[in-house]
């Protein structure tokens, strides 16, 4: 079963102390490449947070958005050091007196002086309530991502079954065109070579050699067998559990050797139109491998 590297999930709670929201976006990606955005009371989390990550999305361009609101307002975010501000204000203030200037900033200049506000993550930390809340969340936001990456993978499945069935079909008719180039290609010959065998003494068994050396030049008998095995192995890769895209992809490329060792060794305008249309077709393969996990 393929499984997407797209994919996008949400999750959230509330209740009378919290409110908590969890969102998850994938993008494809070789590795592993996450952005987190969490309040700033659980940056230390954040080793945590990858392994949760990698331990259900495995790999991709992942963004893990953490919002997270506490309704006690008697839990504030920051902690306000009342003596500090208020000598701060005092001292702001006689020196606006002093010199015969508005005292009406000076609130705002004693409350942001160094070390009256500090934010209280350490407590937070202490408790540890909040945190296995907004981990229960962040697990159900990573399962909804992989199960849309599932649907994803899904659709991603049913194109890429329908281009190797087109691939397959064109190497088909390859296959029974292949017989009918030969006859072509000895009439040709024939036709070039009668009257001037019939003028000239020649080497019959030294002809002989030459010709079968032609043939098997433009032979194309075992790139056309190596390229159904490619295809068949390519939907066997897709049936596996996890982990194909990296294996589709070399499969893909051994599959466009295949098909151009074929195109230029036909010389065949039949031939040549079922190349064309194979190589749309593993285009369309290698870019939609990209996105496979």
């Amino acid at each position: 079963m393929i499984k997407s590297m797209t994919g996008f999930g949400i999750a959230g709670f509330e209740d009378e102390k919290m409110i908590i929201h969890v969102e998850v976006k994938s993008l494809n990606s070789k590795f592993l490449d996450l952005s987190i955005r969490s309040p700033r009371q659980f940056s230390d989390k954040e080793h945590e947070i990858r392994n949760l990550v990698q331990g259900v999305l495995d790999r991709g361009k992942v963004s893990v958005s953490i919002e997270f609101l506490s309704k006690s307002t008697s839990e504030l975010p920051v902690s306000i050091n009342e003596e500090l501000f208020t000598a701060f204000y005092n001292k702001f203030k006689g020196m606006a007196e002093a010199v015969g200037d508005a005292t009406q900033d000076v609130f705002k200049l004693a409350l942001q002086a160094p070390n009256v506000i500090s934010n209280v993550s350490a407590e937070v930390k202490e408790e540890g309530e909040d945190w296995e809340q907004i981990k229960k969340v962040l697990i159900q936001a990573l399962q909804n991502c992989d199960s849309f990456r599932k649907d994803e993978g899904n659709s991603l499945e049913e194109k890429l079954e329908e281009n190797i069935r087109t691939i397959a079909e064109g190497l088909s008719v390859i296959a029974k065109e292949e017989g009918q180039r030969k006859e072509r290609i000895k009439q040709k010959i024939r036709n070039h070579f009668s009257e001037w065998l019939d003028e000239n003494s020649f080497d019959a068994n030294r002809f002989e050699q030459e010709l079968i050396y032609y043939f098997e030049k433009l032979d194309i008998t075992e790139e056309i067998v190596r390229l159904d095995t490619h295809l068949k192995y390519f939907s066997k890769i897709m049936e596996e559990e996890k982990n194909q895209g990296k294996k589709l992809g070399f499969i893909s490329q051994e599959i466009g050797r295949e098909i151009n060792t074929i195109g230029s060794k036909a010389n065949d305008a039949g031939i040549q139109k079922s190349v064309i249309l194979m190589k749309d077709e593993l285009e369309k393969i290698k870019e939609q491998s990209m996105n496979v996990l």
